[in-house]
């Protein structure tokens, strides 16, 4: 049965049509060769309903209204201002400028996606002029961009948090370190990219020009300040911190800097609500598959299969980060996410692993993947706003899926770079 399931699933894909076909028809011809014909499809169904059902999953539309509300106003280019004028004239400067602006809007929208659009599209066009490459440009911005899956807050872990039954508080939080790591390595990177091709620096801002950028920053910048702080404070869930920064991006855009028209609302709910309907479409049938593949208990054969039940602890997480990198090559973030996450969890409560750590090494290799070809989600976002070719676009991409890769290796290696901040903040 599982055989046949994977061969529909390709099939569809090959033949072009959206995720959500391919993954439906699976689970229903899986479900009739299970249940001998449709009379209880209604479970099935029930199944689909109860995976959009969890309170927890109402941040996802939150958090992707306030993103879309920030992108189209000023706090963007704000952030991306305060950084420039603090280390753009260094040597990589416009470089380290561009992965630090990802991290920073990373942690106010929580979108790769977004992140893409709201950075890339101010900053490739300095970059060029400054004598960047465009590969290298396009791969730092698809790349860096995906450390807004990390820095809170993370849909990805949102959606695993649902999924695996853990804190997503506690998932936000250990997201924090790995998600430093990658900037510090992009960074370096960086640095060695701009004395190698001698790249020329930009003009030094003066001491004012700082200070003025630091004030045009400092709303945006209490996102974060709100949501890790609210969440760490206890002053709010997380989902109760998605409506906070939805109220707080209305009235920043809308109210102080005025950069957005009541007339706008429209367009904003309209783009956010269509996101939102294919998120909640894909989790619910993500949800119907899960359950058909865990009922007729094929995680255990395909753990088995592969010898996975007789690892240990090191040998679970490298093969989670093999299964989930490989998926994001071909597949959405979240239905990944939502498929593979059941098929480990037998082996991830057999060896006791802590779910947090398991959570942020599942979230990094997906953001890994989302930026990797062949059908990373974030190329075709590149593709489609800097309009250029596929081949283009991914040439630079290899040097940042090694330093990715490394960075998954460091946290298997030193389980703390994730779990350090979450034990402090959550310790009894």
């Amino acid at each position: 049965m599982a055989t046949i399931m994977m061969i529909i699933m390709i099939g569809l894909l090959l033949l072009g049509f959206p995720m959500m076909i391919p993954l439906i028809t699976a689970a229903v011809v899986g479900f009739v060769m299970m249940f001998d014909g449709f009379g209880q499809m209604g479970t099935f169904i029930q199944q689909m309903m109860g995976g959009i059902r969890p309170a927890s999953l109402i941040a996802v539309p939150m958090f992707i209204l306030a993103a879309d509300i920030m992108t189209r106003g000023q706090s963007a280019d704000r952030l991306i201002n305060m950084v420039m004028a603090f280390i753009g004239h260094i040597k990589g400067g416009l470089a380290i400028s561009t992965a630090t602006s990802c991290t920073l809007f990373g942690a106010v929208s929580g979108s790769t996606q977004a992140t893409v659009v709201a950075v890339g599209s101010p900053l490739r066009p300095k970059m060029l002029k400054a004598g960047y490459s465009d590969p290298f440009t396009l791969a730092l911005i698809i790349n860096a961009s995906d450390i807004a899956f990390l820095i809170p807050p993370s849909i990805g872990m949102i959606i695993y948090g649902v999924i695996s039954e853990t804190s997503i508080a506690e998932l936000f939080i250990a997201g924090i370190g790995p998600g430093l790591l990658i900037l510090v390595m992009f960074s370096v990177y960086c640095l060695i990219y701009a004395y190698k091709n001698d790249v020329p620096t930009e003009e030094k801002a003066s001491w004012k020009a700082r200070a003025l950028s630091v004030r045009d920053a400092s709303w945006p910048l209490l996102f974060p300040v709100i949501i890790v702080g609210g969440i760490y404070g206890g002053v709010f869930s997380p989902t109760e911190a998605a409506a906070v920064c939805v109220l707080y991006a209305f009235l920043l855009e809308f109210v102080v800097f005025r950069s957005l028209r009541l007339k706008d609302i429209y367009t904003i709910a309209k783009s956010t609500g269509l996101i939102t309907a294919v998120v909640f479409i894909l989790v619910a049938v993500g949800n119907g598959f899960s359950w058909i593949i865990s009922f007729a208990q094929i995680p255990q054969a395909i753990l088995a299969a592969v010898g996975v039940n007789e690892a240990g602890p090191v040998g679970v997480l490298i093969a989670i980060c093999v299964a989930f990198f490989i998926a994001c090559m071909f597949v959405d973030p979240i239905v990944v996410i939502l498929v593979l996450t059941p098929i480990f969890a037998p082996a991830i409560e057999a060896t006791g692993l802590d779910p947090v750590l398991v959570g942020v090494l599942i979230t990094l290799q997906v953001a890994i993947g989302s930026a990797t070809p062949p059908f990373g989600c974030d190329i075709f976002t590149a593709i489609a706003i800097f309009k250029r070719p596929y081949l283009e676009v991914i040439r630079g991409t290899p040097p940042f899926i090694l330093m990715l890769v490394a960075a998954a290796g460091l946290i298997i290696a030193f389980p703390d770079i994730a779990l350090f901040l979450r034990d402090v903040a959550f310790r009894d």
